[in-house]
């Protein structure tokens, strides 16, 4: 089983699609695809009058802008990119982490953070079923807040999101990024790297936001069933064995 987590701006890359499509002809039925689409909240947020705001890569998300994330990720982002893989003839089904409570998340720091959440649990009841049925579930990593009792949402990071679900079903993750993988001081691609390499790469500041959050999300992964976590760009998706891009190493792998 692989989790395939897309980045809002590799969404938009004109190969991704048959690489997707060989990927599903290659491994059918055992394919999952979390998406982001940060830039597209980013831009309808600055039309609104209002300007994002980032800690560590991973987004605040005020009272006002959980319904916007949810049009964005859940709607327009969720549905073109279905779109896209059903008229290549795959068999996508959009769903978000709130439909049948599939992941469930509580806020990092109202404060701080405001409506953006981490994944506390994963229920794979409804991804199994479409799994097992030969659907490709296409998931928005909108989450439910088990904190609410109205059926709050929480804005989780894209990369949370994915760890958190391959994770629970003991999948491979692979972080598809608009990079070749993590990269060196002087933009080479790091083959491997451990928990203790990551916080070498992020204290001289060689690795930071987006990247720091990837990080931290897959050996978030690691630490909780996934079998093996790689960061790489969309030319890994068709490799068999996934042998571009970055590894994460588990302790005592380095």
């Amino acid at each position: 089983m692989i989790v395939i987590k897309l980045g809002g701006r590799v969404q938009s890359r004109p190969e991704l699609v048959a690489a997707l499509v060989a990927r599903w002809h290659a491994s059918p039925g055992s394919i999952c695809i979390v998406h982001g689409g940060g830039d597209e909240v980013s831009a309808l947020q600055r039309e609104m009058g209002r300007e994002p705001s980032f800690i560590n890569g991973r987004r605040v998300t005020s009272d006002e802008d959980i319904d916007l994330v949810r049009m964005v990720l859940s709607g327009s982002a969720n549905k073109r990119l279905v779109a896209s893989l059903v008229a290549a003839g795959l068999p996508a089904v959009g769903i978000s982490g709130e439909d049948a409570g599939s992941i469930e998340a509580r806020p990092i720091d109202v404060a701080s953070f405001g409506k953006s959440g981490m994944p506390v649990g994963v229920r794979p009841e409804l991804l199994e079923s479409l799994l097992s049925s030969g659907f490709m579930p296409v998931i928005s990593p909108v989450a439910r807040d088990i904190s609410s009792a109205t059926g709050g949402a929480l804005n989780v990071n894209g990369d949370d999101a994915a760890a958190a679900i391959a994770s629970a079903i003991g999948a491979e993750l692979w972080m598809i990024a608009d990079v070749e993988g993590v990269l060196d001081a002087e933009g080479r691609v790091v083959g491997s790297v451990d928990e203790a390499g990551m916080e070498i790469l992020v204290s001289t500041g060689v690795v930071s936001e987006g990247m720091h959050a990837k990080l931290e999300a897959g050996f978030a992964a690691i630490s909780k069933g996934a079998t093996a976590v790689r960061i790489a760009g969309i030319d890994s998706v068709t490799s068999v064995g996934a042998t571009r891009g970055t590894l994460l190493l588990p302790p005592g792998k380095s």
